[in-house]
């Protein structure tokens, strides 16, 4: 058989083979037996030696027309396989826009940051700086810096969780008062500040009681603070938190950080202060604690209380958050519940 009836056969059998190939992977195979380096064509070519020279240019030709040939029918064919596999996903991935549509379920913010979102944007309008500080705090900045030296008595009421024997899990957020102290200038601005935080103390966990809460303490230092200052500024606290109805009073306390020390409370939420089980029948509840700088505190932070004095208070996150939002166990808090949670997404922003 001469290299004429070659190609001509040839011919017939590649766009055959072409016309069959059912997917891409198969038309690739077919190129390459057609018109790859090592396919039919090109061994036409290398028996070209064989031909009769005057025969040779018609072989040639007959062999790039037969090229050409090939390569339009694998490209066409190549389109109409891309175009059927795209049909083919359409339909098997088909929508029903009839169907209604999936719901997002949207998280919500936990209460407590709720409540401490809301006091940290009430103390910036006030003039207040937020500070943070590290939960794993030394002896020195947790106790010592707070006017509890080692043979304190006071530390026996917080009963801590210690990391070594100079560091432990921080039981208050004072000691970033007390680092901050140390660091402002005094001659330049008061020093007005807030520092919520989580701290620790070793405590059994029941329904009104966790090893650990989120805390924020304030502090007030510059010239002339009295005890005034502090009791305007809790008012406005407790009424901006539970409502302008809302009463406050002041009892005298007790904390090694603060002389004179007082506790607040305010008026009921449940009976206005006519007494009730909430209350206890008294027609107060306590929200925090407060009181006039100790002397030895500001000492310690190189200020002179002949000159400056201030106001310190701490209230706790988780029992704002109690309070005002009627809860009756703590541990809900930090159960990650979704359907608690869900509650409160009517009090974000």
């Amino acid at each position: 058989m001469d290299l004429f009836d070659r190609l001509k056969d040839l011919r017939e059998q590649g766009l055959a083979e072409i016309k069959e190939a059912e997917s891409e992977k198969s038309l690739n195979d077919v190129r390459v037996k057609l018109v790859g380096k090592k396919g039919d064509l090109t061994q036409i070519l290398h028996q070209m030696k064989d031909v009769a020279p005057e025969k040779r240019r018609e072989v040639g030709q007959k062999v790039n027309e037969l090229r050409d040939l090939f390569n339009e029918n694998l490209a066409s064919a190549k389109d109409s396989l891309i175009e059927k596999a795209i049909e083919a996903r359409l339909e098997a991935e088909k929508i029903d826009v009839t169907l209604p549509g999936r719901r997002k379920h949207v998280g919500s913010k936990h209460p407590i940051r709720i409540i401490q979102d809301d006091l940290e944007r009430f103390f910036i309008g006030m003039g207040y700086q937020v500070v943070q500080g590290p939960e794993i705090e030394s002896e020195h900045y947790n106790f010592e810096m707070l006017n509890l030296p080692k043979d304190h008595p006071a530390r026996d009421m917080q009963a801590t969780f210690y990391v070594d024997a100079d560091h432990l899990l921080r039981s208050q957020t004072s000691p970033v008062q007390a680092r901050t102290m140390e660091k402002h200038d005094f001659d330049k601005s008061d020093l007005k500040m807030i520092s919520p935080g989580k701290v620790y103390r070793r405590d059994d966990d029941d329904a009104t009681h966790s090893h650990q809460f989120m805390q924020m303490e304030g502090l007030v230092v510059g010239k002339n603070i009295s005890l005034s200052d502090l009791k305007g500024t809790l008012e406005l606290v407790a009424k901006h938190e539970f409502g302008q109805d809302r009463e406050t009073r002041l009892r005298p306390s007790y904390f090694p950080f603060t002389e004179p020390s007082v506790e607040m409370d305010v008026s009921c939420f449940e009976c206005g202060g006519k007494g009730c089980a909430i209350c206890k029948n008294t027609g107060w509840i306590e929200v925090l604690g407060a009181g006039i700088v100790h002397p030895n505190v500001l000492s310690a932070a190189g200020i002179d209380p002949a000159v400056y004095s201030g106001f310190a208070f701490g209230l706790g996150l988780d029992r704002f958050a109690i309070l005002k939002y009627g809860i009756d166990d703590i541990r809900d808090f930090y159960s990650d519940d979704v359907r608690f949670l869900q509650q409160f997404r009517q009090e974000e922003d």
